[in-house]
């Protein structure tokens, strides 16, 4: 049996192993130049806002809570339909989230959801653009801002994604961003806040570093959520190449969609009029007609596509989040959502035989149904 193509897969050049031994040989390894470097460098990618660069994407999330003074008493409002740091963040400053349902075609949150979970302990609200698609962050933004809310956009799946032409993580109070091996781009493990806030950039600042902007003068409670030079320098080397990356996946993307659009029962993604699509996952919906969708995924494992479900639980759903609410779209889409490969590392003959498999075996089932 040929080996399975997988769903995601790390990609590291040689330039990124390159720029990781230079600093490790330099000797400068934790919250050096490279670091400095790296949040210049990313600037940029986020219309010049002023970026501080932390440990991970959970810690870019956490800090940035902390950094804005939500914690005991505040709500925060948040898509259930994600992955579970974006909630994890929001308990660890003791405010607590509250759930809202997402847009089916987009799988973001829906304005409309929100809004209505709206009450006066709301201090923020959460959109995540979810698998590369930028939330709607026009209706958003208006919310946020008649309500004085803080809007924190979950940027983790969305480098290099826009709306109407501002970049994902630029829009909000803060972006939030994750380079974790499997994102975009990565970094090994790494995180950034995106902001105009300059005293919000400060006070992130200090809170990554144990409270403290010059050595032993404590101005704050703070903590260890550094990113360390090594991870800068590897983050710098994948940034150059996010354009070309971002590319890959969108063509990917565009001759997944062209093929399998059509197919009865499946549901393909699509990106709508003035977004830009990072396309981190290909998730279709894998429609009842077809039969269990994860009997689907079995079916294409054993035809030798990988697959993942994301999110097979829902956050109100999953018993450390537990909340008494309905959202009935998210429970839909969560037993219907299939990710197929799209990364840059596809060859064109498994880009062709993914097509050929996932057709091959919606028309079968068709038939069968």
């Amino acid at each position: 049996m040929n080996p399975i193509i997988p769903v995601a897969a790390p990609h590291l050049e040689p330039d990124d192993i390159t720029a990781a031994v230079r600093v490790l040989r330099s000797g400068q390894l934790v919250q050096g130049p490279e670091v400095a470097g790296f949040e210049d460098e990313f600037s940029a990618q986020v219309s010049g806002r002023t970026c501080v660069a932390v440990s991970s994407g959970t810690s870019a999330l956490w800090l940035t809570l902390l950094a804005l003074g939500i914690g005991p008493g505040d709500e925060v409002i948040l898509p259930s339909f994600t992955f579970a740091a974006t909630a994890a963040a929001i308990r660890l400053t003791g405010a607590r989230p509250v759930f809202a349902d997402i847009e089916p075609g987009t799988f973001c949150i829906d304005p409309a959801a929100a809004a209505a979970a709206i009450s006066p302990r709301t201090a923020a609200i959460i959109p995540v653009h979810l698998f590369g698609h930028p939330a709607a962050l026009g209706p958003l933004g208006d919310l946020a801002r008649g309500h004085h809310l803080a809007l924190i956009e979950d940027a983790a799946q969305a480098h290099g994604a826009s709306l109407n032409g501002i970049p994902a993580g630029a829009a909000g109070t803060a972006g939030c961003f994750s380079f974790y091996p499997t994102k975009n781009m990565q970094a090994v493990e790494g995180g950034l806040i995106a902001t105009a806030d300059q005293q919000l950039a400060r006070r992130l600042r200090l809170l990554r570093n144990q409270g403290m902007e010059h050595r032993y003068q404590y101005e704050i409670i703070g903590t260890n959520a550094r990113m360390s030079d090594v991870n800068a320098a590897i983050a710098r080397s994948q940034l150059r190449r996010l354009p070309a990356l971002n590319h890959a996946r969108q063509a990917n993307a565009a001759a997944l969609s062209r093929s399998l659009a059509a197919l009865p029962g499946l549901t393909t993604l699509s990106a709508g009029a003035g977004i830009t699509h990072a396309w981190h996952q290909y998730t279709i919906r894998v429609h009842p007609e077809l039969g269990d969708r994860d009997a689907f995924a079995a079916a294409l494992q054993q035809a030798g596509v990988g697959t993942a479900v994301h999110y097979p639980v829902p956050l109100h759903r999953s018993p450390a989040y537990s909340a008494p609410v309905q959202l009935p779209r998210t429970d839909t889409a969560a037993c219907q959502v299939l990710s197929l490969p799209v990364h840059p590392g596809l060859t064109s003959a498994q880009l062709g035989h993914v097509i050929t498999a996932v057709t091959t075996l919606a028309r079968s089932r068709e038939r069968a149904a």
